[in-house]
């Protein structure tokens, strides 16, 4: 157990090494691009750091004759949106109150707009997601082209937006060239991709030895699967915005959870249709439930405009409820 826990602190320590190189590479990567900051968050950093769970899904709805995996590929495409909308956000609002004297206010930065059109997205592609799991019929498996567009639609509209009151300010020099006042593209691009390649790796270690420890403690794999599996698979959106907070970046941090959301809300659910009856049982059924919770609790905050960091940092008690209901449900 002692090399476990060891393995387990050197994979976050690894994940949290590669999220600095990764941040402050595609940082580079949107403005050699002319991407807006925010979209840099929304589209480039989550599409990164959730093509790994993205690719873990496929893999696992496609194993040939095993049930099992399939309903762990399922599990995640609802686990992931579970996480990001509950931990990450609560993160996101603990980490900007403890920084406050860095930060100078506990002050929550972000853009309204932008943030209550993205959960928006979210919600309805969600709760379409959630309904086709309770109903079956013939033709689901093409409706994995539906979601697949919707997420084409949301990068077009987030990449053209020009609504960043912030274009890329404070860039800090690239980790790879820091003497280069402008680097060179190939040295951006290598280093942001071998930081998602150490991402990857470490991230998978790290979801080995939580599966170690849950077994040891004696869960089962079900629970381990929806419980502990996703907190860390999505690891790695949360030291993003981790780091992103510490440099006073709040906007990219929440765009990234946001942005980060909507690709595990439709490419996953994509796989996952195409490859799996896509029917929930009462426990994935939970999980929705509390996503959509939270997010329609964040939405109406939004709207009263009283969204704070210490309002958002509350939104752990959201998973905490989904963990509650989770055992509830095992040990009926």
């Amino acid at each position: 157990m002692l090399s476990t826990v060891v393995l387990l602190l050197v994979a976050a320590a690894l994940i949290y090494f590669a999220c600095e190189l990764f941040v402050n590479g595609v940082e580079w990567l949107g403005r050699g691009l002319g991407i807006g900051q925010t979209a840099v968050g929304t589209v480039l950093a989550a599409f990164g750091t959730a093509l790994p769970e993205s690719v873990v899904t496929l893999v696992a709805v496609t194993t040939r004759n095993n049930a099992a995996a399939k309903d762990i590929g399922v599990g995640a495409a609802l686990g992931g949106p579970l996480v990001l909308g509950t931990i990450a956000y609560a993160v996101v609002g603990l980490a900007v109150l403890a920084n406050r004297g860095r930060l100078g206010s506990a002050a929550l930065t972000f853009h309204p707009g932008r943030l209550r059109r993205d959960q928006g997205w979210f919600l309805l592609v969600f709760v379409a997601k959630v309904a086709l799991g309770l109903v079956a019929f013939s033709f689901k498996p093409l409706l994995g082209w539906a979601f697949l567009a919707v997420y084409a639609v949301y990068c077009w509209l987030e990449v053209r937006r020009q609504d960043d009151s912030a274009q890329h300010e404070d860039l800090e020099p690239l980790t790879f060239q820091p003497r280069a006042a402008n680097p060179a593209m190939v040295w951006v691009l290598l280093q942001t991709g071998l930081a998602l390649a150490v991402t990857y790796g470490a991230s998978h270690l790290f979801v080995m030895q939580l599966g170690a420890i849950g077994q040891w403690a004696g869960l089962s794999p079900a629970v381990v699967a929806l419980l502990l599996s996703p907190i860390a698979t999505e690891l790695p959106e949360i030291m993003n915005a981790l780091i992103w907070i510490r440099q006073g970046k709040q906007r990219l941090a929440v765009a990234n959870i946001s942005g980060a959301m909507m690709i595990q809300a439709t490419v996953p659910s994509a796989f996952g249709l195409f490859f799996t009856p896509w029917m929930f049982d009462a426990s994935l059924l939970l999980s929705g439930v509390v996503t959509m919770a939270a997010i329609a609790a964040m939405l109406a905050l939004l709207y009263r405009q009283s969204l704070t960091a210490a309002r958002l940092s509350w939104f752990w008690l959201f998973y905490a409820v989904f963990a509650a209901g989770l055992f509830y449900l095992r040990a009926l």
